[in-house]
């Protein structure tokens, strides 16, 4: 036998649960409607509280609308409707002068199946982390219209151009034009790899296939990889430690970590990048930092947001989600990472990840 308490608690055969212990909002009424329990989440979402609402009709304390103004308690109908009816989708409704709140339900029957309807079991959900969740969405297909419009703009230009008119270029003409392509080719790619890293990381599907990884060796690729690409060799410092521990990490993955982060100190930055990496405690710290304008504290726990761009960095360019993918990659080794001034003036971004063992390697 199911039934709800005085003090707010309900009682499910021998065991039980305190109504207030859940995260979501719960309003328990009888068959007719009358309110029977209200945990503390629906007391503050709705700004009704218990002693207030118990004992009294659902449409004289909760009256749910939806967008049309319609009545939700009516609609519902708990006496009426198919006996094999249980459960009531999610949808969002409001009260009078309140947030909008995603209102689902439950009919308990006894006996469950085709019995007549005991209680309802309503759950509230706030609908500004839902409004929040829309938006981000709605930016994520924002920024990847505007970052896919001007390579692809680019390719279907030029390519037209050299099919339409390929004997009236020089050959350096069409190398210029190929090898704008193929850059902006690149892009698109990069754009991809980027929102699929992004896709991972929040669905927690992000793999870590560990082997042991040289961290200075990969840093000095990349370097040497940026100076092969036109940058001064004197733009970088690397400092590294004497005695390192042996690293089990996802090369791969590393390698995205310290680019982004190089990348960002090249392109948002000015003077030196610093790389430096020493043992710590529990494993290896690197830091990357430059000597540019840096960043505010008051801004420091935005910049690992999606779409963060700081200072004058939207017209340098960039999607905004390259630090958001840095911090779910180290969290994906069971690191850390923060930012902070650096000792010259500019952002210092120090990541730390811990010693791994074979015994974590993903075959």
């Amino acid at each position: 036998m199911h039934g709800a308490d005085t003090d707010g608690r309900v009682v499910a055969a021998a065991c039980t649960i305190a109504i207030d212990d859940l995260p979501d909002g719960l309003i328990v009424t009888d068959r007719y409607g009358c309110v029977v329990a209200v945990n503390q989440a629906a007391s503050r979402l709705t700004g009704v509280a218990m002693e207030r609402a118990v004992g009294r009709h659902m449409n004289d304390v909760f009256p749910f609308r939806d967008h049309d103004g319609r009545d939700w308690w009516k609609a519902l109908d708990p006496e009426g409707g198919l006996r094999t009816r249980s459960r009531v989708p999610e949808r969002p409704l409001h009260l009078p002068g309140r947030q909008e709140l995603y209102v689902a339900a439950r009919l308990v029957r006894e006996p469950e199946r085709g019995g007549e309807v005991e209680r309802v079991a309503i759950t509230l959900r706030d609908g500004g982390a839902r409004a929040r969740l829309e938006r981000s969405r709605a930016d994520l297909v924002s920024t990847v219209a505007h970052e896919l419009r001007s390579p692809l703009t680019s390719v279907k230009g030029f390519t037209a151009t050299l099919l339409a008119k390929w004997t009236r270029f020089t050959d350096e003409q069409k190398r210029v034009m190929l090898e704008t392509v193929n850059n902006d080719a690149d892009r698109v790619t990069r754009l991809i790899t980027e929102l699929l890293d992004v896709s991972r990381i929040e669905s927690g599907r992000l793999e870590v296939r560990r082997q042991v990884v040289d961290i200075p060796a990969r840093t000095r690729r990349l370097v040497a990889g940026r100076v092969a690409a036109g940058e001064s060799e004197e733009r970088f410092k690397l400092i590294v430690d004497d005695d390192l521990p042996e690293m089990w990490l996802d090369q791969d993955k590393i390698d995205q970590i310290l680019g982004n982060l190089v990348e960002n100190a090249v392109r948002h930055g000015r003077g030196t990048v610093t790389i430096e990496i020493e043992s710590v405690g529990w494993g290896v710290a690197v830091s990357v930092r430059d000597e540019g304008e840096g960043i505010e504290p008051e801004l420091a726990p935005r910049v690992f947001r999606q779409f963060w761009r700081g200072g004058n960095s939207r017209r340098r360019g960039g999607t905004g989600l390259g630090l958001f993918i840095v911090k779910g990659l180290v969290e994906a080794h069971g690191g850390t990472i923060a930012v902070q001034r650096a000792p010259e003036g500019g952002a210092e971004f120090r990541f730390t990840v811990p010693t791994g063992t074979p015994d974590f390697v993903i075959p």
